[in-house]
């Protein structure tokens, strides 16, 4: 049997965890730079506010509402999501952490010991005690059949008490008939409008399609999915990759034509990929850098440019990728336009510890130190050594004017107690 355990509205839970005048009230996050809202509480909800509503096309329903709004505070959900994720590990050594607040596990054997409902609400107040983060369970023989049973199991929260089981072939039934095509894990919109156009309009209807047809119109991936939805194991847990690309991107807060300005931004981009690498332990051979007008200025001329250039060897030093971006920045760089935004993206990733030696270039090899050292200054003085080309009297960052302490890891950002003496 496999659970699936989702944190129910994760990002607003966080908030409330250390600000509980939240609770039940509606509360929302908006994305990087306060774009538009990417997690609503129940409460937001039911007020209406889709998913993606741009924050400066709502501010009137916030107010008029009394909504919570809050810039992302990743600093946060991400030590929240490792904490519940530590306590979900101690009921079975076998887990996929799925995302930052979805994981899979693997419970093999587990029936014949144990009283399935009863362990699935022992981890719903194990991690509601020690974290303060409400989650759902769906308990099911196979991944996507959890997925569908902890849609119920939210769903209905009342009646099933966070924890929903599908143990049989008439639950199996019944789950699938009431789950839309389009609600179902791994069915895209483009999918489902073609599942829609043949009347396919659950579940239920597309398991019982011919397997045939379905690896026919659908690949082997929609295959694969048809038969784990029909109670047949197909998809088991998997070890989390190593991302494959890795970018840093901006739009800058005002526009800038000054080639000087550009410069200064790349190269903090440059050092923050650089950080990125380290950190997951993988070295780069391509940076592709990137250089765009705003495409919404109508009145001003358009411009947008990329290149890619290849590395001198796999690496993962700052300074290296300083100078590679750079080289890429003059090549696409005009003058007489307005920029809005740039980036960086790292390609051709490979382990920083299987390194291809080379005949005639190799990193420097005071570099590997250098960077350990940066990196541990920077984390203990939140990013004060900076390299050539950063500008030391400037901090490139998000728009986060709505930003939460980051609670759990800043010693200067702890909650505050208030005691009245007696």
């Amino acid at each position: 049997m496999y659970a699936l355990v989702d944190c129910n509205n994760f990002y607003a839970s966080c908030e409330r965890v250390f600000n509980p005048s939240l609770e039940n009230k509606p509360v929302v996050v908006l994305s990087n730079n306060d774009g538009c809202v990417i997690a609503r509480s129940n409460e937001a909800k039911a007020l209406n506010i889709p998913m993606g509503a741009p924050a400066f096309q709502y501010e009137a329903v916030f107010k008029r509402n009394g909504v919570f709004v809050f810039s992302s505070n990743y600093a946060l959900y991400g030590d929240m999501s490792r904490r519940v994720m530590n306590i979900l590990s101690t009921f079975t050594p076998d887990i996929e952490i799925y995302s930052i607040d979805e994981a899979f596990l693997l419970l093999a054997g587990f029936k014949e010991h144990f009283d399935l409902t009863t362990y699935g609400q022992d981890m719903i107040k194990a991690v509601r005690s020690r974290t303060g983060i409400p989650i759902s369970i769906g308990i099911a023989p196979t991944k996507a059949l959890a997925k569908v049973a902890n849609k119920i199991a939210k769903k209905f929260a009342n009646h099933t008490g966070g924890v929903h089981i599908i143990d049989d072939p008439e639950k199996i039934r019944k789950a699938l008939l009431w789950t839309k095509i389009g609600d179902v894990w791994g069915i895209g919109r483009q999918y489902e409008k073609r599942l829609l156009a043949m009347n396919i309009k659950n579940a239920q209807q597309f398991v019982e399609l011919h397997d045939e047809y379905v690896r026919k119109e659908f690949s082997v991936v929609g295959l694969r999915l048809k038969r784990d939805l029909s109670g047949l194991t197909t998809l088991s847990l998997e070890v989390t990759p190593l991302k494959k690309n890795i970018s840093v991107t901006r739009a800058f807060e005002n526009m800038y034509s000054d080639y000087a300005e550009l410069k200064e931004s790349v190269s903090t981009y440059a050092v923050k990929i650089g950080e990125k690498l380290r950190r997951q332990d993988s070295n780069c051979s391509l940076l592709q850098v990137f250089l765009l007008t705003n495409p919404f200025r109508n009145d001003l001329k358009q411009y947008r440019a990329s290149i890619s250039v290849y590395t001198p060897h796999p690496t993962n030093s700052s300074i290296t990728l300083v100078k590679i971006a750079l080289t890429g920045l003059e090549l696409i760089y005009k003058e007489g336009f307005q920029y809005k935004k740039a980036g960086i993206i790292a390609m051709k990733l490979t382990p920083a510890k299987q390194k291809q030696f080379k005949l005639f270039t190799e990193e420097n090899p005071k570099h590997e130190q250098l960077m350990k050292v940066v990196d541990q200054l920077n984390f203990r003085e939140n990013g004060k050594v900076k390299f050539g080309g950063q500008d030391l009297g400037r901090t490139w960052k998000i728009r986060q004017e709505r930003l939460s302490n980051r609670y759990s890891t800043r010693l200067d950002e702890l909650i505050t107690v208030k005691v009245n003496q007696a």
